[in-house]
Order: C-alpha cells, then sequence, then structure tokens
C-alpha cells in the first residue's frame, strides 16, 4: 500500500478555528499564551500538574498552535509504522488524549489514506473539558459527507491509577496504541518515575493486538528524551515488546552512557499559514517537527534488516573544514563517522545526503591509529560504498 506523506489538511485547520471562533483573542494575546505555554513545557515544567487545558487562554493557545504541531508529528509515524493488519475495523486506544490530537490526527490520516476499514478510537483523559473538545472536534471533522465509518469513544480516567484500564478492557485488543506527550507529564514527582512509567506501559501493552503498534511520542528536549530512553530500557528488559524503530537494536540505550547526550528527531515541515502568523509574532520558527519517539511491535517487526553495517544516523551532517561527520547508531553503540572533502566519490556520494533520522548502509568504515592508539573517529574511504536505505 503507497504511503501518503501529507500535511496538516485544511479540514482540521477548519475545524480548529471553528472550535475557537467564539473566543474573541487578538493575534497579540494568542502569542502571549504560546509563549506561556511553551514556557510551561520546556522552562517551567513544574506546572505542567495543573490542568493548563482547562483554561481558556491557555487551552484557545494550545489548540490554535500547538494540536497542529503534534498532530503533524503523530501523522509522520503513523506514515512510518507497518501497514496495519486488519480485516473490517481499525482500532485505536489514545492515552492521555487532551483535547484529541492524536485521534483526529489518525481521523485524517485515515481519511487520506482512503483505507478499506472502519475507524474506532478510544480516547482517555483525565480532563473533562479536554474529552469535550476532543468530541467537538472529532464531530466537526466528520461533519463532511466523505468521511467514512469513524467513530470516538471517550473515558475520563487519571492515568497515574489503574481505573482506565478496567474502562477499556472490553474495547481491546487495540491495532494501535497511543501515548503522545503524556508519559512526561505523568509521575512527575514521585520516587521512581520511570519504573513506574514503564509499568503502565506495560499494562497498555497487554492491550496491542498481536501484530498491533504502540506509538510513544514525547518532546526533544534532553530532560524527557533521556526519561523516553530509561523507559525504553526498562521495557525491553521485560521481553515483552521489541523496537519498530527508531532504533536498530535492543540493547541498552548507549545515548544514556554520558548524562549530557539523548537522541530525538527533527523532520522538515512547512507548517500553516496561522502558524507562520504566530511564530512571527512571537518570534519562534517552526519549521521542523522536533520530538523523541517510540514504536513497540510484539511480533518483533523491525523497519529495516538489521545487520552490523546498517546504522541509523543520530546527529545533523556537520559540515567542517575539509570535511563531514555524523554520529551513527546500531548494536555496536554510538560512533561518529567522518569523510574527508578529498575522498568523496561515486561510490560514497549517498554520504552527501544523510540527515538525522536517516538510515544508511556502509560498506567499510576504517579506524586509523595514531600514536599506538586507534582512533575512535572512524573513516569512509574513497572506494567504501556507502547506501542511503531508508530517509526520513
Amino acid at each position: 500500500m503507497q504511503r501518503l506523506n501529507v500535511p496538516v489538511s485544511g479540514r482540521i485547520l477548519d475545524a480548529i478555528l471553528t472550535s475557537v471562533e467564539e473566543e474573541s483573542v487578538s493575534t497579540k494575546h494568542l502569542a502571549q499564551a504560546v509563549s506561556e505555554l511553551s514556557r510551561i513545557f520546556t522552562k517551567e515544567r513544574d506546572r505542567l500538574s495543573g490542568s493548563y487545558l482547562d483554561s481558556s487562554h491557555l487551552g484557545t493557545a494550545y489548540l490554535q498552535y500547538f494540536l497542529p504541531v503534534n498532530l503533524a508529528k503523530i501523522q509522520r509515524l503513523l506514515n512510518e509504522m507497518p501497514t496495519p493488519e486488519v480485516d473490517e475495523r481499525f482500532s485505536v486506544l489514545d492515552l492521555g488524549s487532551g483535547p484529541g490530537t492524536g485521534p483526529l490526527a489518525v481521523l485524517d490520516w485515515w481519511q487520506q489514506q482512503e483505507l478499506p476499514y472502519a475507524l474506532a478510537v478510544t480516547a482517555v483523559d483525565g480532563s473533562k473539558a479536554a474529552l469535550r473538545q476532543a468530541r467537538q472536534l472529532w464531530d466537526r471533522y466528520c461533519q463532511a459527507p466523505t468521511v467514512g465509518a469513524a467513530s470516538l469513544q471517550t473515558y475520563e480516567g487519571n492515568l497515574e491509577r489503574r481505573v482506565w484500564l478496567e474502562q477499556v478492557k472490553q474495547r481491546a485488543p487495540f491495532d494501535l496504541i497511543m501515548l503522545a506527550n503524556c508519559l512526561n507529564e505523568i509521575h512527575i514527582d514521585a520516587k521512581g518515575s520511570i519504573e513506574m512509567r514503564a509499568g503502565m506501559v506495560l499494562e497498555a501493552l497487554s492491550l496491542l493486538a498481536a501484530h498491533g503498534t504502540m506509538m510513544i511520542v514525547e518532546p526533544a528536549l534532553r530532560e524527557t528524551s533521556r526519561a523516553l530512553l530509561q523507559v525504553r530500557d526498562k521495557l525491553l528488559q521485560e521481553k515483552r515488546c521489541t523496537i519498530y524503530s527508531p532504533c536498530l537494536h535492543e540493547n541498552a540505550c548507549p545515548a544514556l552512557v554520558k548524562p549530557d547526550d539523548w537522541c530525538h528527531e527533527e523532520r522538515a515541515w512547512e507548517p500553516p499559514a496561522v502558524i507562520q502568523q504566530i511564530d512571527a509574532e512571537v518570534g519562534f520558527i517552526k519549521d521542523a517537527l522536533k520530538f523523541s519517539y517510540l514504536l513497540l511491535r510484539k511480533d518483533g517487526k523491525t523497519i529495516v534488516d538489521r545487520q552490523p553495517n546498517v546504522y541509523r544516523v543520530v546527529s545533523e551532517l556537520r559540515v567542517m573544514k575539509g570535511e563531514k561527520r555524523a554520529w551513527l547508531c546500531n548494536e555496536q553503540g554510538r560512533q561518529e563517522i567522518g569523510r574527508q572533502d578529498r575522498l568523496a566519490s561515486q561510490a560514497n556520494e549517498a554520504f552527501d545526503q544523510w540527515h538525522r533520522g536517516a538510515i544508511v548502509q556502509i560498506e567499510a568504515i576504517v579506524h586509523k591509529e595514531r600514536g599506538g592508539k586507534v582512533s575512535s573517529l572512524g573513516r569512509i574511504e574513497r572506494d567504501a560504498a556507502v547506501q542511503l536505505t531508508r530517509p526520513v
């Protein structure tokens, strides 16, 4: 099945703008609310314990700015996951759905893909107001006569407790389970928060179909990304799932070895006009989607066949004097690789197309010896074949 890498559709933007049109908010006040939310998400994270979505001005800012951005991230990953193996119904569970970012992302993706089966989404969130907003956005999107058989069921439930598990069990198994930008907001002050988050994910995995996908998306901050990687390692220790992507191995994450390292994605994006207008007022530049993520499976499927000479690029391609360098990761760990400009050739020309998140194959990497020590920097020689196996 051909996958469409589509932008945020006009129908979504219309649904969002219609839902907030009764809020007479000037561009200046909207920009101020966006700035405040940005500080909460990045620098004042202790305020996450409050329900910012229940605030009128913050809620409007989230809907008009952060929802389209986060929705676009989810749709990128919907295109990346394996084609769902379903017959009549694609069943989705969204935990911590907020005002419906995940449900709306799936609905729009399903509609644009023209998939030959019905869609059933179950959304769980601790805020009644957020679930009410999710329902409103869903219903407004579905007013179009071209939308097929799609249903949304909502449950109010605190993810830190386990009542939600009993509420949704009857609708299991799910072909897709999503936790989008919510894992970092639970058990924030708890001792053993990583273990508690991993425990919640494991319970959710019990509801996943045998050939289903679990999608976890988190902010690209160092703090939240490292916490996700720690949850990743805990999950793999339990051997209840494997990683489809982004990782090319199930070993302990090498990005956790050094306290200043972390791993995140950056995908090019053309923001809608409404986002560009707010950016111009606030001084932001939202020309790329930045996030950390995991796609987990129970059936062992992986995004590519794993081999010792296949790597994921986990940094930008850095242009230096006389050479280019990038960091790669696979089961051998993280390593820095470079190619001198004078050694550029037809065999290794794909090196120049490397970018964060790309999967590449390298015929040979050379570690030269200097002063009796082998350099940690790997080198690509003139005759080494380089392939760009999968771009993002």
